[in-house]
C-alpha cells in the first residue's frame, strides 16, 4: 500500500496561513489525492481538550512543551500515522516547528530540550513540505487586531513574536529542502496561485516515483 505525504503550515498568528490550507486540500484532490486535514494543538478528541488548556490557561514553560508534545504524540498515534499508512496525505495547520518557535523561540525554553522530545515523540517522522507564510510582525499585528477574541498566544507582546519569527526563519534557512518560505503580504490570489504550485509540484515529483 502506498504511503502517503505530510505537509504543514506554519507561520506567527496574523501570517495568514489559515486561509490557504483549504485552497491547497482542493487543489491536492484535484490531482488526485485523498486529503486530510487537521490541526496542531488538537486533532483528536483529546487533543482538542488540550488545545484549551494550551490556548488559555498560563502554566510554567516546560509544562506547556510537555502538554504540547503529549497533544502531538496522541495526533499521530490516532490520526496522522493511520491515515499516511492508508495512503492519505495529511495537511495540518502547525507541527513541531511551531513548538520550537513559540516554546523555544518565544518564551524561551532549551531547544536541545524541545530536540529530545521531538525524536522521543515522532522519531524520525518530519513532514515531507512545510509552508512557512512570514510577514513583518507590524503586519500581523494589524491583522490581529480585527480577529476574534485572542487566545494567550496572540495577546503576548510584540518582543515575543519577534523571537517566535526569528526562530521560524533560522529554521527555513537550516531546512531549505523541506521548508518553502512564502511571502505572506502579497495580495491572497497571488500567494493561492503560488500555494497550489507547490501542490502541482509536490504530487508531480511523488508521482515519478
Amino acid at each position: 500500500m502506498a504511503t502517503g505525504k505530510f505537509i504543514t503550515f506554519e507561520g506567527v498568528d496574523g501570517a495568514g496561513k489559515s486561509t490557504h490550507i483549504t485552497a491547497f486540500a482542493d487543489a491536492l484532490r484535484q490531482h488526485g489525492k485523498t486529503v486530510v486535514t487537521t490541526r496542531e494543538p488538537g486533532g483528536t478528541p483529546l487533543g482538542e481538550k488540550l488545545r484549551g488548556l494550551l490556548l488559555h490557561e498560563q502554566m510554567h514553560l516546560e509544562t506547556e512543551a510537555l502538554l504540547m508534545f503529549a497533544a502531538r504524540r496522541e495526533h499521530l498515534a490516532q490520526l496522522i500515522m493511520p491515515a499516511l499508512v492508508r495512503g492519505d496525505w495529511v495537511i495540518s495547520d502547525r507541527f513541531t516547528d511551531a513548538t520550537f518557535a513559540y516554546q523555544g523561540g518565544g518564551r524561551g525554553l532549551s531547544l536541545d530540550k524541545l530536540s529530545q522530545l521531538e525524536h522521543w515523540v515522532q522519531g524520525d517522522l518530519q513532514p515531507d513540505l512545510t509552508l512557512l507564510f512570514d510577514v513583518p510582525l507590524e503586519v500581523a499585528r494589524e491583522r490581529l487586531q480585527n480577529s476574534r477574541d485572542l487566545d494567550k498566544f496572540e495577546q503576548e507582546q510584540e518582543d515575543f513574536f519577534v523571537r517566535v519569527r526569528q526562530v521560524y526563519l533560522q529554521r527555513a534557512a537550516q531546512f531549505p529542502e523541506r521548508i518553502r518560505l512564502i511571502d505572506s503580504t502579497r495580495p491572497i490570489a497571488d500567494i493561492s496561485r503560488e500555494v497550489q504550485q507547490f501542490a502541482a509540484e509536490l504530487c508531480g515529483f511523488y508521482a515519478e516515483r
